[in-house]
């Protein structure tokens, strides 16, 4: 399921506005030709401008690996880089990546900066972010667990979290098990409307109608 879908999907049953559950333009798909990217949101506040407080290498803190591991599998790392000047310094890059699949996560999601970009291609893990960063600065972690931000995107710890190259959205998780049904409805009347566009019998009367229908479909479905 693309996200694109997944987003109409959720508009469907009304549980929140449309103009939210979903990160803006600043946070960019680094890999779109990776497959769509699921998974538990694991939340991470970070810095980069200046030194961490205690010890010298962005290594020194390794309590957030524990907890990775408390939220359910597969996982989604969402880092909040709460400096003044984002993405000074790249916090994820080539080592981390490969820590972080090891911990069954599949990809993360930053407003900060990423490296290694070819590197951890390869690995299949996602990079959704705001900056590509030659460095990794003065990266350090100042929060683990908690509600983060990025890209607008409000994120709590253990929210379902579905990117690919169109972004990044949260999946409302009281309907997610209707999400796959909804979306394999939603792509069947998108085929059908798109048949009848290419259709030599086609009327912008036929086009009303056919889109009446379906808006009449999907309302039916998303209140049974």
């Amino acid at each position: 399921m693309d996200t694109c879908t997944v987003a109409n999907a959720i508009e469907t049953f009304g549980v929140r506005l449309r103009n939210e559950g979903f990160a803006d333009s600043s946070i960019r798909c680094l890999f779109p030709r990776l497959p769509p990217m699921v998974g538990h949101a694991v939340t991470v506040r970070m810095r980069c401008s200046s030194p961490p407080p205690t010890g010298h290498s962005y290594f020194d803190r390794t309590d957030w690996w524990s907890f990775i591991l408390t939220v359910p599998a597969p996982r989604v790392v969402v880092i909040q880089d709460v400096d003044e000047r984002r993405g000074t310094g790249s916090f994820l890059g080539e080592v981390h990546a490969n820590i972080l699949l090891a911990l069954d996560c599949v990809g993360a999601v930053t407003d900060g900066a990423v490296r290694d970009v070819q590197a951890v291609e390869h690995t299949g893990f996602h990079f959704f972010a705001g900056a590509v960063s030659v460095s990794h600065a003065y990266s350090h972690i100042v929060e683990v667990g908690g509600e983060v931000e990025v890209g607008g995107l409000k994120v709590r710890p253990g929210a379902l979290i579905h990117g690919d190259c169109h972004g990044v959205l949260s999946v409302p998780t009281q309907i997610a098990g209707e999400i796959p049904r909804v979306t394999s409805r939603i792509i069947e009347h998108e085929r059908k409307l798109i048949a009848l566009c290419r259709s030599k019998g086609f009327t912008v009367e036929k086009l009303k109608a056919a889109i009446q229908a379906a808006e009449g479909a999907f309302s039916k479905e998303a209140k049974g």
